[in-house]
């Protein structure tokens, strides 16, 4: 019999930890929450101060009797659930319902489940944090009082066919979107028109390229439109005035929980649910740190292994080092942000949780990554038949940098503002037109 007892939250994390840990320890999993709210009255002595009442749900009573009977015969128990609210609670349950001291039993915390970072936490053992646990709870006991009083009336009014509930979050956010979508229907939307004029420039390849130019803003009814295409019929067009300014982009900041999942959404078409489930996978088998935060910090080991996975594989010119810091005062800056364990780990042999690694990797490299350069350049086209002028933006790319690894994702709405590439073009240049069009915005 080991020594010691240390309990995580999922079984698959237990064999990786087990393994790192050796002989001494046992490592067993809770499978999440031990104990709930019970159902009777809420689960809640609203009289005395909101007391919550517990009761180990029947389904977990194995698990919780086989987790008695080897606490009883370790030496020591070490609670090590995730490092969040959530997990907190789960180690304090753990707690009561095994007999164990919160003030003096050992809690340990990792972000990442390796070798290095589990013994490091054995080695820095602490106690259950009480105001987590106290914050969990009370989300816990709002969220009951919400529902428990919200959703029959729910049901009273629109009937359970739908079985709908109500929620401390839901029902505000349901709230939000009605009011919005009650603005968008009383909006009285005014027309415009958007000129859009096509021609071919040889680029720097000699090669004939199409770019596209946009024509006066102010084109509020179709009338307008028609007499300004009319007024171009036969035209010469050449380039008038060129500016250009040199430009930068700058990578994006590593993965949080929400930028993870939308992200995987935008490139992937992943759900919020399967892309959580592939990186639980992929934090339980030690590949990426834990997947639930909201920190954009990388550690100090971590931006020096990024460091030279970029030297050696781009070179030093590719390398720009950068400290991420949340907006956000209520961060959890004790957490990083997701990354992989090791960098020099390209990919993953798993097909199912390949993509999703291997865009985290791509991201978390692209964020220690050299801006990228570009010249944007403005060209004014004159009208030999119109004094008005057609305007050509674009950029010309100078230096890549972190674009040659990964290119940040865009909603449908971003990529309408989105400049392309212009051919070279000089004062004077005679264009060769291809076509004028007007459409209504």
């Amino acid at each position: 019999m080991a020594k010691n007892l240390l309990i995580v939250e999922s079984p698959a994390k237990a064999k990786t930890i087990e393994k790192i840990l050796g002989k001494d320890f046992e490592v067993k999993s809770c499978y999440g929450h031990i104990r709930d709210l019970e159902k009777d009255d809420m689960g809640i002595d609203v009289s005395n101060h909101y007391l919550p009442r517990y009761k180990v749900p029947e389904e977990k009573e194995r698990v919780v009797k086989e987790l008695r009977q080897l606490a009883k015969k370790a030496d020591e128990v070490w609670l090590a659930s995730d490092e969040d609210r959530e997990g907190e609670s789960i180690s304090w349950h753990l707690a009561e319902v095994l007999g164990l001291d919160p003030s003096t039993t050992k809690r340990i915390v990792f972000h990442e489940i390796t070798a290095p970072a589990i013994k490091k936490a054995v080695a820095n053992p602490r106690t259950i944090n009480m105001n987590l646990v106290n914050a969990q709870q009370a989300r816990r006991v709002l969220d009951r009082l919400v529902g428990f009083e919200l959703s029959p009336v729910l049901w009273r009014k629109i009937g359970m066919q739908r079985s709908l509930s109500a929620g401390r979050v839901q029902s505000v956010a349901v709230r939000l979107i009605v009011e919005r979508e009650r603005e968008i229907n009383h909006f009285i939307s005014e027309s415009s028109f958007k000129v859009e004029a096509f021609f071919k420039a040889p680029d720097i390849h000699g090669k004939q390229v199409v770019f596209k130019a946009e024509g006066p803003t102010k084109l509020s009814t179709q009338k307008e439109a028609e007499h300004f295409l009319n007024s171009c019929i036969a035209a010469n067009y050449k380039v008038g005035d060129i500016q250009v300014k040199p430009a930068k982009r700058s990578p994006a900041a590593p993965f949080t929980t929400s930028t993870l999942q939308q992200e995987a959404s935008r490139k992937m078409g992943y759900s919020v649910s399967r892309t959580m489930i592939l990186a639980q996978k992929l934090y339980e088998s030690g590949k990426i740190t834990y997947m639930r935060t909201d920190s954009i910090s990388l550690s100090e080991t971590a931006l020096e292994d990024i460091s030279k996975e970029i030297r050696s594989s781009y070179g030093a010119n590719y390398h720009q080092p950068r400290k991420f810091k949340n907006k956000n005062e209520s961060a959890q800056e004790a957490h990083e942000a997701i990354r992989p364990t090791y960098m020099g780990n390209h990919t993953v042999e798993d097909d199912e949780t390949k993509r999703l690694y291997e865009l985290i990797w791509k991201r978390t490299i692209a964020s220690q990554m050299s801006d990228a350069a570009f010249e944007k350049t403005t060209a004014k086209i004159s009208i030999s038949t119109n004094k008005d002028q057609l305007t050509a933006s674009g950029e010309v790319m100078q230096f890549d940098g972190f674009l040659k690894v990964y290119m940040e994702g865009k909603d449908e709405e971003d990529e309408e503002n989105t400049e392309g590439m212009l051919p070279p073009l000089k004062v004077g240049d005679a264009l060769h037109f291809v076509e004028m069009l007007a459409s209504e915005k």
